[in-house]
């Protein structure tokens, strides 16, 4: 029959492996980091893909269907061509086709220079609702 010795580490404890606080301390600090590279590489993919400018040119269109709805389309036409939002210039080009029910189907083209851009068709009539 063989004797086998255990060591105790420094603090006299017998030295067995990690216990499991160590280990869900380690399964966290990994999780978080593979989380901020996860979100990393989405924002990456975002940029890449121009999902910022699209969102600007969507946005500059909503705003321009808004003002329409607020001020009529008699009004809204007259508003500027160009906008500027974020770091860029907005050509926002509107054309309308009256419909048989007396409103007007106002289609929203918004670009910029070398970039994606986006469309909005709206229903509206000639005056401001009151």
């Amino acid at each position: 029959m063989r004797i086998v010795k255990i060591r105790a580490g420094k603090n006299g404890r017998q030295d067995r492996g990690i216990t499991l606080l160590e280990l869900m301390i380690a399964i966290l600090v990994l999780s978080i980091g593979t989380l901020a590279v996860f979100r990393t590489l989405d924002q990456s993919r975002r940029e890449i893909g121009g999902e910022m400018q699209r969102h600007l040119a969507r946005s500059v269109a909503a705003n321009r269907a808004a003002e329409i709805r607020i001020y009529g389309l008699a009004r809204g036409l007259g508003l500027p061509a160009t906008v500027q939002q974020g770091p860029y210039d907005w050509t926002i080009k509107t054309t309308r086709k009256e419909t048989e029910g007396g409103l007007y189907e106002v289609h929203l083209a918004v670009s910029s220079v070398g970039g994606p851009g986006a469309q909005l068709v709206i229903y509206a009539r000639m005056e401001p609702p009151r």
